[in-house]
């Protein structure tokens, strides 16, 4: 029997990533629905494409564009939050989580419903709530598959051990685009250059991260609650061939490693095929034989001072993960839009963890909780914002 999947973010790198391996299996998989956030084109097209009976466009003012681009196709539709949430109410196997930031966690925990498999690539989702995600898909019987690379090694390294048996979990970073940089040339690049991501094509916002290294640090967080382990227990090495994705280590020494090239399809072909491994072209194999040597290196916490911010997020617990994570979303946006320079992003970030006491409140036990510290830390950092001392001179 086949697998029907809803993708959320069926228009980003990640959605491209789940389409790709649908359609590769077709005997196996099939499109339920597709949402996407603005790019109705895009959606539309998508929709077409893969068979899909629903499609939802998130942003509503676009609902006549999405009406207009699928006249004729037979497809449902709808624009919106309650769109999206239809989407998500399909009758489907599994849900791909994979729209992007904080916008995605309202979705991403309705999705988890009784027998449904969640394959989460909105890291955020844990981040801003991770305890209440996690305790909800124990109650309903959900199972959350992880689609990030690092954390899908991690998930298949781990297999049936329990996680008693686990001393520590390390995640690998490209080290991203400035990974050589001196500090000063950091501070001072531009969106072109921190776009310029040495290994992979992603959205624009996850590839900002991956050049502050911000993106290792919400991982960290992600992988914290995904597996129940401390915040002592997951730490972060620089590999730049990214062909090592994750490390188990064990109390008795041993050490287990995910290796797979560096191709978000392995880590979907894995959730999508979970329990009965779907089949991959040649060309997604690991040719270790053929690897540039593998290379392993502390993270410069001095150079990428978003990395030890996530760290101390991390280390707090409660609220501040979901601070850090709303404050940076604003800071990114703001570089893409070239109102801060680079040096700007942790630093804006860094000052509203502070404002916010440390952000020493406690962990939201609920979506609306959530939203409620994403909201207020967002307002805190467009007003920081307005106050001019980070902006570009």
């Amino acid at each position: 029997m086949r697998r029907h999947v809803t993708i959320l973010g069926a228009t980003g790198s990640v959605g491209r990533s789940a389409r790709e391996v649908i359609a590769e299996n077709p005997e196996r998989l099939a499109v339920a629905g597709v949402v996407s956030g603005r790019d109705v084109a895009g959606l539309a097209r998508v929709a077409r494409e893969s068979g899909a009976s629903f499609a939802a466009i998130a942003d509503e003012s676009r609902a006549g564009e999405l009406r207009d681009a699928l006249a004729g196709s037979g497809i449902r539709h709808g624009a919106g939050r309650s769109a999206v949430l239809d989407a998500v109410a399909l009758d489907s196997d599994i849900v791909v989580s994979a729209i992007s930031g904080a916008a995605g966690l309202e979705a991403t925990f309705a999705s988890l419903l009784p027998g449904r498999l969640v394959a989460l690539a909105n890291k955020e989702s844990l981040v801003c709530a991770g305890a209440a995600v996690m305790a909800q898909a124990s109650r309903l019987g959900a199972r959350i598959l992880p689609l990030d690379s690092e954390h899908n090694a991690l998930f298949q390294v781990l297999g049936d051990e329990p996680i008693s048996a686990v001393r520590s979990m390390t995640l690998t970073a490209s080290g991203g685009p400035f990974r050589t940089w001196s500090a000063e040339r950091i501070a001072a690049a531009t969106p072109e250059q921190a776009l310029a991501h040495p290994n992979y094509a992603m959205g624009a916002k996850i590839t900002i991260d991956s050049a502050s290294m911000m993106n290792k640090g919400l991982e960290l967080i992600e992988a914290r609650f995904l597996f129940g382990v401390g915040a002592d227990q997951v730490d972060v090495l620089v590999h730049p061939q990214q062909i090592v994705h994750g490390l188990v280590n064990f109390r008795d020494g041993s050490v287990s490693a995910g290796m797979a090239i560096p191709d978000m399809r392995v880590a979907a072909a894995h959730c999508l095929g979970v329990d009965d491994r779907l089949d991959a072209p040649a060309d997604r194999f690991l040719d270790l034989a053929n690897c540039a040597p593998l290379a392993f290196e502390r993270p410069d916490l001095a150079r990428f001072p978003a990395l030890a911010l996530a760290m101390a997020a991390l280390a707090q617990g409660g609220a501040a993960p979901a601070v850090l994570n709303a404050a940076n979303e604003v800071a990114v946006a703001a570089f893409l839009a070239r109102q801060i320079p680079f040096w700007a992003i942790p630093a804006l970030v860094e000052a509203v963890c502070e404002h916010a006491g440390g952000a020493r409140g406690a962990a939201p036990e609920s979506v609306a909780a959530a939203l409620d510290i994403d909201q207020e830390a967002r307002i805190r950092a467009r007003a920081l914002l307005s106050e001019g001392r980070f902006a570009v001179t």
